[in-house]
């Protein structure tokens, strides 16, 4: 059984909203005020992931980044622009928008329950609450920003306890890695 790993650009203040301005909040574009050099690349130590996992995301974010990745040519982005990509929408996507997207025909927990390889939720805030809520996710890597943001969604809407794995700086950003108590890895890691 593979990871549920969420992935999130994120201020101290615990705010996922907007880091890049695209959703046009007065707070929006966070993340990139501090250079290229806090979002390019694998900031979030994803690997192989790209290559054997799936990214899984909301509609809004897939559309959103359809429009980015596809033109990008780095070695990062030509990963991702390889990766294997699901989205949870009812409404039918263009696969040719994005290669290897496909589109979930079933309910969101029970795909991933019957997904083997790891699952990178990325951004796709709907996504990710579904999943917390159903106690799914199994690891959070966050890249947190030195911003205080005073308004936006936040990441966690209720109390959760998490066992740091690891921290380190990333450019301007810190990449902080947290299990979550109903992760797997932790559970088969104590045994």
């Amino acid at each position: 059984m593979g990871r549920v790993i969420v992935i999130q650009f994120i201020s101290i203040d615990g705010v996922v909203e907007d880091p890049d301005g695209s959703d046009g909040a007065a707070f929006g574009g966070w993340a990139m005020r501090h250079g290229p050099q806090g979002i390019a690349g694998d900031k979030f130590r994803l690997g192989p992931i790209l290559t054997e996992g799936t990214l899984l995301f909301g509609r809004r974010t897939w559309d959103h980044f359809r429009t980015l990745w596809p033109a990008r040519t780095d070695d990062f982005s030509q990963a991702m622009n390889a990766a294997r990509k699901v989205v949870a929408t009812h409404r039918p996507i263009d696969q040719e928008q994005w290669t290897n997207s496909h589109a979930i025909a079933r309910p969101l927990a029970a795909w991933v329950d019957e997904n083997d390889a790891d699952i990178v939720v990325i951004g796709s805030g709907s996504v990710v609450r579904q999943l917390a809520e159903a106690d799914l996710v199994d690891e959070y890597r966050l890249l947190t920003f030195p911003d205080v943001l005073g308004d936006g969604r936040r990441l966690f809407t209720r109390p959760r306890r998490l066992e740091l794995v690891s921290a380190e700086q990333v450019g301007p950003a810190t990449l902080s890695v947290y299990l979550t108590r109903f992760s797997r890895t932790a559970a088969s890691s104590r045994q």
